[in-house]
């Protein structure tokens, strides 16, 4: 049975303005285990990326439990890929344990196998100007790995990249989460890949954000992101979902 990792707990997130009070997150609870992968998905501006910002601490919560079991650590992949054109890939992967003063030997060396195992060691000494918009987001997310943490929060990490490579790079980083054994909260607009990247699924409702639905995805012959897309069940989850949001993600 895997361990609990995080637990959320009726999550609430108020913003305030001169005029007026906000409700963004209401009562949002759920928990994510060992080796799990967790999507967000939801109206446009629901507070989706709230929830990631707040489970990081770059927001506060009003109210509400976040508990990491352990002190488990936290890796934080955004949007875009922020890396450094100045740097090389090999320097930009270790620009989060140069923060931390982590930057020894064993560190560099476990960056570098992270490169080399992942399709990248022709680049170490490359800028990320030279490098295609699907090995950007491999640089990034193995920058992010590079800390170590246990629970990876992505927030919409593929969306800048063209349909075929956001396909090939969900397959990628499913495939590195996977051989890294780690557990990840992913916020995507996407539906469909949500369902071939996850485990399971939470819905929520337009603002203020509320839970309306949890799919534990289930497919037959469950493989990778590329080819779940082709499981019997597929269309169906694709279907329920959509329905739930009511309007386009």
């Amino acid at each position: 049975m895997p361990k609990k990792i995080l637990t959320v707990k009726n999550l609430k997130k108020n913003y305030h303005t001169d005029n007026d009070e906000i409700v963004a997150l209401k009562d949002i609870s759920f928990d994510l285990f060992e080796g799990e992968i967790i999507s967000i998905v939801g109206p446009s501006g629901c507070g989706k990326s709230t929830i990631l910002s707040i489970i990081c601490g770059l927001e506060n919560k009003t109210d509400g439990i976040i508990n990491i079991e352990n002190n488990k650590k936290v890796g934080y992949m955004l949007q875009s890929d922020c890396l450094f054109d100045w740097r090389c890939v090999f320097d930009n992967c270790m620009l989060g344990l140069e923060i931390q003063n982590k930057n020894t030997i064993e560190n560099k060396k476990y960056v570098l196998e992270l490169l080399n195992k992942y399709g990248l060691k022709d680049f170490i000494n490359s800028k990320p100007s030279e490098l295609s918009g699907g090995m950007r987001q491999r640089v990034a997310l193995i920058r992010t790995l590079a800390t170590k943490p246990d629970i990876l929060l992505l927030d919409e990490s593929f969306s800048a990249l063209d349909y075929q490579s956001r396909i090939n790079v969900s397959n990628d980083v499913y495939n590195i989460l996977k051989d890294e054994r780690k557990s990840a909260i992913i916020v995507t607009h996407d539906i469909a890949e949500a369902i071939s990247i996850s485990d399971r699924i939470i819905v929520l409702t337009k603002r203020p954000a509320t839970i309306k639905k949890e799919h534990i995805i289930n497919l037959t012959n469950k493989t990778n992101p590329i080819n779940n897309r082709k499981c019997k069940e597929f269309n169906d989850y694709y279907d329920q979902i959509w329905k739930e949001l009511d309007y386009d993600v």
